[in-house]
């Protein structure tokens, strides 16, 4: 089976988008999928998770650094670069199994002749702060070869710039720049070190710099390595050069070969971890291992002051904020792989609490109310005028900032999640409680209650679906904040019975209300819309049913510019039933256990043919509900179109005039979602595991390892046979229940096979997983 995502020819129209594709990183930084050669202009990049800048009065954005990696080749004076020689071949391939980019790249020469240059590089998942390169050429003629080889500092900004005061300094080999931002004074620091295998002159050129020259003989290959580092004052203290240094000159003398297995066998380990085989497809094998692969990537395993912005770490799109994208489409993947990296992602919400007060005492609100574009202190970067209309050039007031409300009662879902999947209910007393309740008491305050109707309702508010801006009653949106209400009362009692001294700690602030006596009152009068009798269908929002009647074809017909943004005061939708995303029906998926099959089905065939799908978000969900109502064929082209979408660059790249292009983590663990929680029908409510199988035609088998309640198990799944093997180290046994038969208990060590027809073999498995 391939790991490899590979072009075998050089096309300048999709230098962004293989940009995007070929992406490398760790969590601590990204690396774009650009060629050595590449500059700014090309959007190279270096994204540092976590640090962020704001310039001259423009969107606050993340900070990329100078790259280490910078190397540009000259022949005989002629300049061997893919913009400025056309190769007579070109290859761009990266191993997604262990995360490594290689390019070769054949010249011909002026004089006749070719070169051939190979250049592989990583970005250590083993050493965090560490990128490593190895590069070579070998020309068929004698040759004078010109290398720059260095740091480039002159870095791509899209609200720039970010970097002052830089200084460079060549120390016994070893090329420092150093700067820092402009707004907080964040020194960032790049050391680079060339090292060659073979004899050539070096001289000093501009800036970070280094010239190598020497004369290359016909056939005989040269190699050399580059070693780059990267610290911030975030991570380092007052000396981040320092360390930087340091980190290169250990990495020359560790060598490239042992850095790259150590690199291997970190990659190894995540993969063992997170693996999902299907048999059968090989096309949707490769895409969800690829897709899962841009989740390892971006994933904060170092630190929980940082979360996943919602283009990962491909650049600075979308000010590289965390949306609610973390918690409902990304956190489940690593609820059932890696728990500690769930963990961070809820941690780095209860860093940022402060900033979710600030901003519900700035609407006047009680509570915390989470940043709907969230950075590094969480108040919320999100503008009141998001969008250009690109017929006028003017602003559009959008209303993503102050009306999606939901982004609190998305982040308590997440916490009782990870609650509920590991066991772990000493987050509540980290600040997942106090997050919980401050959530709840946000929505107490900012609910209407009805004196005729005799119920709370939530009025003046925008749902996922962002083309129908300040609705009454989005059924996503109330089911969400009723969750909220019952986890607020659920934590409660939880830390009243296993943490007295602590509730008492953490509830002293609440003394004055609202709080658990209130959460109740609104609880037992709360309205969330409910299936018709007749048709069974959810209404969105009140009075959705009443809008306009039109196809999605009709309405694209109505178009006249191809960027117009169709929500907002006037947009082309805001009057019509079609809507942006899953809406309705991602609250069904939500809450799949409290709504019939029927339910279901029907609001899937209502809303479908009326979702533009203007978000990855959005196709991945109907996979899901499609798999759950017992359709898996229905759902197996929109977990295709998710899985692909950054293979393919197939996705929208401008809403008005702003580019939105980069990767799309979301739909990354969209696909995961999909193919785990949909097609092989996983599910677990903190006691039982469920597993009922709805395979698409081409699927004969998935298999995937899982981690619940802190104990390890290894899934096979087909549509008449599933096998749970428990790993001998687990602590508990786990009581499943399969093709919706009888409970059964998978015991440490044990291997269950459960067939369709009922019958059930239990093996002994000394040394299991």
């Amino acid at each position: 089976m391939s790991w490899t995502v590979q072009d075998q020819s050089f096309d300048r129209e999709r230098i962004t988008t293989n940009g995007n594709k070929f992406m490398t990183g760790n969590g601590y930084m990204g690396y774009r999928g650009t060629l050595e050669e590449f500059g700014k202009e090309q959007l190279a990049a270096v994204t540092l998770a976590g640090v962020y800048d704001q310039a001259g009065g423009k969107w606050r954005e993340p900070v990329n650094a100078p790259n280490g990696l910078f190397t540009r080749l000259s022949c005989n004076g002629q300049q061997l670069g893919v913009l400025n020689t056309e190769p007579e071949r070109h290859t761009q391939e990266l191993d997604i199994r262990s995360a490594v980019h290689k390019r070769e790249t054949v010249y011909g020469l002026a004089g006749g002749g070719q070169l051939v240059f190979t250049a592989e590089r990583f970005v250590s998942m083993d050493q965090l702060h560490l990128l490593a390169g190895k590069l070579s050429i070998n020309s068929t003629v004698d040759c004078r070869i010109v290398i720059e080889s260095g740091i480039d500092g002159d870095v791509w900004d899209i609200n720039g710039p970010h970097l002052h005061a830089r200084q460079e300094q060549f120390v016994e080999g070893v090329l420092r720049s150093s700067a820092v931002t402009g707004e907080l004074g964040v020194s960032v620091s790049v050391a680079e070190r060339t090292v060659f295998s073979f004899d050539a002159k070096e001289t000093a050129g501009d800036s970070a710099i280094r010239v190598i020259s020497f004369d290359a003989k016909a056939g005989e290959t040269y190699e050399w390595f580059k070693f780059a580092a990267v610290y911030t004052g975030l991570d380092a203290g007052d000396n981040p050069a320092l360390l930087a240094e340091q980190n290169v000159r250990a990495a020359e003398e560790a060598g490239y070969n042992r850095l790259l297995e150590a690199h291997r066998d970190a990659w190894e380990e995540r993969w063992l971890q997170s693996d999902c085989m299907i048999e059968g497809d090989d096309a949707a094998q490769f895409a969800l291992r690829y897709s899962i692969y841009q989740l390892l990537i971006i994933a904060p395993t170092g630190s929980e002051k940082v979360s996943i912005p919602a283009r990962g770490l491909s650049g600075q799109v979308y000010k590289g904020a965390v949306f609610w994208d973390t918690e409902m489409f990304m956190l489940p993947f690593f609820l059932h792989s890696d728990p500690r990296t769930a963990r961070n992602l809820l941690m780095y919400r209860i860093h940022t609490l402060e900033g979710a007060r600030r901003k519900a005492a700035e609407y006047g609100f009680l509570g915390a109310f989470y940043a709907w574009e969230s950075q590094d202190s969480g108040d919320d970067a999100c503008t009141l005028f998001n969008v250009n209309d690109v017929f006028t050039g003017r602003p559009l007031r959008t209303y993503f900032r102050d009306k999606q409300v939901h982004i609190s009662a998305d982040v308590v879902h997440g916490i009782w999640q990870y609650v509920i999947f590991t066991g772990d209910d000493t987050l509540l007393t980290e600040g997942g409680a106090e997050v919980i309740w401050e959530c709840a008491r946000f929505f107490y305050s900012y609910a209407y209650y009805n004196p005729v109707k005799q119920r709370y309702e939530i009025l003046d508010v925008t749902g996922p679906d962002e083309y129908h801006e300040r609705v009454n009653n989005n059924a996503f949106t109330n089911a969400l904040v009723k969750e909220t209400l019952e986890v607020a009362l659920k934590s409660a009692e939880l830390l009243q019975a296993k943490f007295p001294e602590e509730f008492r700690k953490l509830t002293r602030q609440f003394v004055d209300g609202p709080f658990l006596k209130e959460f109740q009152t609104m609880l037992d009068s709360f309205y969330v819309p409910q299936p018709d009798s007749e048709t069974l269908l959810i209404e969105q929002f009140d009075r959705y049913f009443q809008l306009e009647e039109v196809g999605l074809a009709e309405l694209k017909s109505r178009v006249i510019h191809k960027n117009e943004y169709w929500g907002g005061g006037n947009g082309l939708a805001t009057t019509t039933t079609i809507l942006k995303q899953a809406d309705v029906v991602l609250m069904l998926n939500l809450f799949k256990r409290s709504y019939s099959r029927e339910v279901k089905q029907a609001n899937w065939e209502f809303y479908e043919p009326r979702t533009e799908h203007g978000s990855s978000l959005s196709p991945c969900i109907y996979a899901l509900v499609a798999a759950d109502i017992g359709s898996p064929d229905w759902g197996y082209p929109y977990f295709m179109r998710t899985a692909t979408v950054d293979l393919t660059g197939e996705s929208k790249q401008y809403v008005g005039d702003l580019y939105i292009g980069g990767t799309h983590p979301a739909a990354n663990g969209g696909a995961w979602m999909a193919a785990v929680l949909g097609f092989a029908g996983v599910q677990f409510d903190g006691k039982v595991l469920y597993i009922k199988p709805a395979l698409p035609e081409q699927w004969n088998v998935v298999e995937l390892p899982l981690i619940l309640l802190g104990d390890s198990f290894r899934l096979r799944i087909s549509r008449n046979e599933i096998t749970v093997t428990a790993a001998t180290g687990n602590r508990n046994a786990l009581a499943l229940i399969a093709f919706g038969g009888e409970r059964q208990l998978c015991r440490p060590g044990v291997r269950l096979r459960l067939q369709l027809a009922g019958t059930i073999t239990a093996d002994e498995q000394q040394g299991a997983l």
